[in-house]
Order: structure tokens, then C-alpha cells, then sequence
């Protein structure tokens, strides 16, 4: 009898159009099943949700984030605008409520600018600009962005850094929560699939191993380099620093082989032909769904030679 393939394992996973929630360290927490990881931070101050999933499930996230904590949802931040990553901003911000700028005694004026029956929203500024540019729900996009290297908050006796990094696209946001050592990455770390590349929003193979890098550098592993900082991902299990290393070393040896390509003028017919990622097809090729392998070697490869 032929002999069953080792990859892929049989995973448990939630039933289609179910989420589950599973502890990851300290105060945060990752909701699967909602279209990319949901990602909880619930403490005294109130909930900090990074990615909100898809917006048919925004519902089931809603439910999953108030099994962990009944606190008001304060804010949202979104590492992408791509809506798997903040379908459910809508929805979800507006179960959520900021911390008003007066106490509600203050009576010289307006409570401020935002709307406070609302969670705040975080983004990178050209992620606001990429989703108010696609229309939508106006209440769904950022209202507070920053477009400098990182932005930080105390949150729930919490350090929580955002940073900016270039990697699927020019906005890509990393958020680290210091104290319970686990960093939220989005699309720059997809454990299911070959990387997502936005080229023509500044995406790209190079920046994907760029961002890479600068991810293990704030990875700091344990025993024998599991466990210690966690990541949770855009999609896949909850990762450490090795899943990290191994997913940067197979996109740095893809960039070597396209860029041995370009340097020997291959069209882009004959670098797929060349199949540059065929030792990985296995754990991460699609041929069929949004995101095949020929997706990715084209924008992979045509990110380089734009350069």
C-alpha cells in the first residue's frame, strides 16, 4: 500500500464557521478560525484586540473576546488592511468604547474629538489610506495612526509597541506586548502558505527577509530555542524563534534563486518553470484558493526586478 504523505499532520482545528480561543502567555490570547488570528491582550484597563478576522465572523470573535474578558474593548490595531486581518473593525469597534479625553463630570466643553462609543482603531497611516481608498464602512478604518517607526502605549500595566516594518505591503505593523513577551505579527509570518506580497504597495521578497530578521531579533528564545517569546501569526499555530528562523531561511533561499534568475535574464515563464520553491511546495504550495505558489513566485520575482 502506498504510504500516507508526512506532511501535512492532522491538526485539530476548529470546525468551519467556528473560532476557538487558546491562551498563548502573560495577558494575551489567540482566537483561530475567524479568517486570519485574532489577537487578545484583557486586563484591568480593558481589551486591546490586534486583527479582527473576517467580517462574517466579526459575531463569533465578539463572543470569543467576551469568554476572556467582559471589560470594554478599548482598542483595535490592524497589521494589514487586508480584510481577513479587519473585516470585523466595524463590528467590533463598535462593541467597543475609548477612554474618553475628560471625565464624564467635565462640563466646559465637548468629551473631544473622537467618538467615544467606539474602540480606537491603530493602523500604520498608509493602511488608513488603502482602506478608506477601497470605501467601506467609515467607522471600520483607523482614527489613529502614526507614520513613525513605532508607536507605544501602557495598556492593562502593559508596555505595547507598535512597529512599523516594510514587509507584505509598506504598512505592515508588528505589535509586541513586552511584559507577556509575545509579538502579534499579522501577514508577515503565515505558517499555512507562502507570504501574501503587495508589490505594488511596496511589498516584496526582500522586505519580507528584511522584516524577517528584524522579527528574530526581538525574539528571544528558551531552552534550546523553543519556547520564550511566542508570535502569533497570520494564520497557523502559535510560533517561537525557531518557526521564525526556519520561515526566514526558506524566504532567503527563494530570494537567492530568484535572484540568480534575474541575473540570468530568465522571463518570468522560465522562473517558474524553474520552480524556485519546489523543496517547500509540500508544507506551504497551494495550487488553487486567493493565494497559489505561482502568485508568489510572480510577485516575489517581479519585486526583485523592479529594484
Amino acid at each position: 500500500a502506498a504510504q500516507a504523505p508526512v506532511w501535512p499532520p492532522k491538526l485539530e482545528a476548529p470546525a468551519p464557521g467556528q473560532v476557538q480561543v487558546l491562551p498563548v502567555q502573560g495577558q494575551v490570547y489567540m482566537i483561530v478560525g475567524a479568517g486570519a488570528n485574532v489577537t487578545v491582550q484583557a486586563g484591568d484597563d480593558g481589551v486591546l484586540v490586534v486583527d479582527t478576522g473576517t467580517a462574517a465572523m466579526a459575531d463569533k470573535v465578539l463572543a470569543a473576546i467576551r469568554t476572556i474578558s467582559r471589560k470594554p474593548i478599548r482598542y483595535i490595531v490592524n497589521t494589514i488592511e487586508w480584510p481577513e486581518y479587519s473585516g470585523g473593525n466595524e463590528k467590533i469597534a463598535a462593541a467597543g468604547e475609548i477612554i474618553p479625553f475628560r471625565e464624564a463630570t467635565y462640563t466646559a466643553g465637548p468629551q473631544g474629538a473622537l467618538d467615544i462609543k467606539k474602540a480606537s482603531v491603530i493602523s500604520y497611516l498608509t493602511v488608513f489610506h488603502r482602506m478608506s481608498a477601497a470605501g467601506g464602512a467609515e467607522n471600520g478604518w483607523p482614527d489613529n495612526t502614526y507614520s513613525t517607526p513605532q508607536k507605544r502605549l501602557s495598556f492593562n500595566d502593559e508596555p505595547v509597541v507598535m512597529l512599523h516594518q516594510v514587509g507584505n505591503s509598506d504598512g505592515n505593523s508588528l505589535v509586541h506586548f513586552r511584559k507577556s513577551d509575545v509579538i502579534s505579527v499579522g501577514p508577515m509570518l503565515d505558517l499555512d502558505s507562502y507570504p501574501r506580497l503587495d508589490v505594488k504597495a511596496g511589498g516584496g521578497i526582500q522586505t519580507m527577509v528584511d522584516s524577517l530578521n528584524h522579527l528574530i531579533d526581538l525574539t528571544v528564545p528558551a531552552k534550546n530555542s523553543e519556547g520564550g517569546t511566542l508570535i502569533v501569526p497570520g494564520h497557523g499555530r502559535i510560533a517561537d524563534h525557531a518557526e521564525v528562523v526556519l520561515y526566514r531561511d526558506m524566504m532567503t533561499v527563494i530570494r537567492d534563486r530568484l535572484q540568480d534568475g534575474a541575473k540570468r535574464n530568465l522571463t518570468m515563464a522560465q522562473m517558474k518553470a524553474a520552480k524556485p520553491t519546489l523543496d517547500y511546495d509540500a508544507r506551504y504550495g497551494k495550487t488553487t484558493g486567493p493565494w497559489t505558489t505561482e502568485m508568489f513566485v510572480e510577485a516575489a520575482y517581479s519585486s526583485l526586478m523592479k529594484k
